[in-house]
């Protein structure tokens, strides 16, 4: 089995994927950056092209099989394109931002919408992590992820790009999923059959098993 590489979603830490990566039997280096597991310094560049390039400081992609959540999808979405060699497979699950819902007002329509369709035995975990990495921090990052374009990283990257979304995700809609696995030369988008945002957390016997596929 290959080895993995994630970077968390927005303000979390790498026990978000602790579940599915317990299913499928397998470690992962965790690489955390400002606003996504680490805290955000004021002044600290958070568009996704700076962040990626923490990641790559931080962890060799080659070879391996990076993932990333929510807004972190744009990041290594940067680092895959940036890579000197490319990973293996690049993995996103619940990809922001849609340009039709990228707006402030519009992001908290659909985490609204999405939110009534997630697990409340979730909440003790991502209330500990977003205290730990900061409000402030997360929304200025939310606020540099929500301006960027991921679709030129995608189109420079060579590896397969796999594209994941729960049911019940607003915050990445099928439509959008599948316009980003248009957009990489080796992508496809797929949709699980139940759950909302957070699957890697909530939906670990669902997304075990297609990471499982890319070994």
């Amino acid at each position: 089995m290959r080895s993995f590489v994630l970077v968390p979603g927005l303000g979390l830490s790498g026990a978000s994927w602790g579940p599915t990566l317990g299913v499928l039997g397998a470690g992962a280096e965790v690489v955390t950056v400002p606003g996504f597991g680490e805290r955000a310094p004021r002044r600290t560049a958070l568009d996704p092209a700076a962040q990626a390039c923490r990641v790559l400081e931080s962890a060799d992609l080659a070879g391996r099989v990076v993932l990333g959540h929510s807004a972190s999808c744009q990041i290594v979405a940067e680092a895959a394109a940036r890579a000197r060699r490319p990973p293996a497979a690049l993995v996103l699950v619940g990809p922001t931002t849609d340009p039709s819902g990228r707006s402030w007002p519009r992001l908290a329509e659909r985490w609204l919408r999405t939110a009534a369709h997630e697990w409340p035995a979730q909440a003790p975990l991502l209330a500990r992590d977003y205290l730990r990495t900061g409000l402030g921090g997360m929304a200025r990052a939310m606020d540099a992820a929500r301006r960027h374009r991921i679709e030129p990283a995608l189109a420079a990257t060579p590896c397969p790009v796999l594209v994941v979304r729960g049911r019940h995700d607003r915050i990445a809609p099928a439509g959008w999923a599948e316009h980003l696995a248009r957009t990489a030369p080796r992508g496809r988008a797929f949709t699980l059959p139940e759950g909302g945002h957070m699957v890697p957390l909530t939906h670990p016997q669902l997304v075990a098993p297609i990471l499982r596929g890319l070994g």
